[in-house]
């Protein structure tokens, strides 16, 4: 029986590392066999490629490169790790995934969504999630219940109005995908966010 794919999703700072923590304790709790893994990394070749994504000295790298550097560490996380585990009825859950490139490049970097889903149709055709939760918070709500930017992250640094775009960029794919993408109000205690999250998962038949 072939595994669930949920993702992740979210602007900085909304709180998604908590978030995927405690439905990780939740998981190894009521017994339910599970693969964390994350975008991008999860696999070695594709941590090699987030630490050039997100290194600050990287300032020359283009939007272009960018965006294929995302989908490259994108194919290989999903034909090492990602694959096989559903294969074996896992469910996988991954830190962001290929939302983040539409929100990320489509929408804040402005290469369009045709461009973005051109370089990303391995993913979108062969491993779209099943489900995506999608912790909605703005960047203003974001970035100060976080303490601030983190100066050691390129993308942390890109600026208040590339993230308000980010922030619009999901709130459009939510629209466009309301089947898919769980919108889940993370604007208040981390526990009521888990336990909208466990409940909307609940109702889908995934845990």
């Amino acid at each position: 029986m072939k595994g669930k794919f949920i993702t992740f999703e979210g602007c900085e700072g909304v709180g998604k590392s908590r978030q995927l923590a405690m439905f990780g304790e939740y998981l190894e709790k009521n017994g339910i066999a599970h693969y964390f893994t994350r975008e991008p990394g999860g696999e070695p070749v594709s941590e090699k490629i987030r630490n050039i994504i997100l290194d600050k000295e990287n300032e020359s790298m283009t939007d272009e490169c960018e965006a294929m550097l995302y989908a490259a560490s994108r194919v290989q996380l999903l034909k090492r790790i990602i694959k096989p585990k559903l294969e074996s009825g896992t469910l996988v859950v991954c830190d962001r995934y290929f939302d983040s490139s539409f929100a990320y490049q489509a929408y804040a970097r402005g290469l369009g969504k045709e461009f973005i889903a051109k370089i990303n149709d391995y993913a979108i055709k062969n491993f779209t999630p099943d489900y995506t939760i999608f912790l909605n918070l703005s960047p203003e709500q974001a970035f100060k219940r976080k303490g601030g930017v983190d100066k050691g992250d390129r993308l942390e640094l890109s600026g208040m109005e590339f993230h308000n775009k980010v922030y619009q960029g999901y709130l459009e794919i939510a629209k466009e995908n309301p089947e898919r993408v769980i919108c889940i109000d993370a604007s208040g205690e981390k526990w009521e966010t888990h336990e909208k999250i466990i409940k909307a998962l609940k109702e889908r038949g995934v845990i």
